[in-house]
């Protein structure tokens, strides 16, 4: 399967997952397949790069070591896409590798800048990625709080939910969190 991921991956629109379940099954046979798919994150198909970014995430659930060594081209990746499959998907990767203070930084501007992304699914992984990151990262915590209550206030329904939930996560024990409510007179 290695050697054909590209065609494992393509065919059909990006509404379907394809052949996706496929590649997890063999990813704890064949390791490397993990290369090749953060190779086809840059196939010039998106439907190529929307299902590899797909399998990475899911895979990344149970275990993201595998994507450590790749984590330069995941940031810069993150940073430089404008596919929305992608940014989600990367979103919810990024917290899960292992970043030095400099990357944890640059993966939070990026996170940030998707909070004026046209999807609200972009933009709701986007917080939970940033308070993840900022769970283990005091000088982060500011920048969630913010990004949060201001979720809160202009949000989709969806995004005011998981930010207040997310707000509550990241106080402080025993401090209450500010939520600032919208005046609907």
């Amino acid at each position: 399967m290695a050697d054909d991921i590209r065609d494992v991956l393509r065919g059909g629109d990006r509404r379907s997952i394809g052949r996706v379940p496929q590649v997890l099954n063999r990813l704890t046979a064949s390791p490397r397949l993990f290369d090749r798919l953060v190779a086809a994150l840059g196939d010039t198909d998106p439907v190529v790069r929307m299902r590899a970014a797909d399998a990475l995430e899911k895979a990344s659930r149970k275990d993201a070591s595998p994507l450590q060594k790749h984590k330069r081209a995941l940031l810069r990746l993150a940073r430089s896409t404008a596919q929305q499959e992608l940014r989600w998907h990367l979103a919810q990767m990024l917290p899960r590798l292992h970043l030095r203070p400099p990357e944890r930084q640059a993966a939070a501007r990026t996170l940030q800048s998707y909070h004026t992304d046209p999807s609200s699914i972009v933009r709701t992984f986007a917080l939970q990625a940033l308070a993840d990151l900022a769970q283990g990262d005091a000088a982060l915590r500011a920048l969630a709080l913010r990004s949060l209550r201001q979720a809160i206030r202009t949000g989709t329904p969806a995004m005011r939910s998981r930010a207040a939930r997310l707000l509550r996560e990241l106080a402080p024990p025993g401090a209450r969190p500010r939520v600032a409510k919208e005046n609907h007179s």
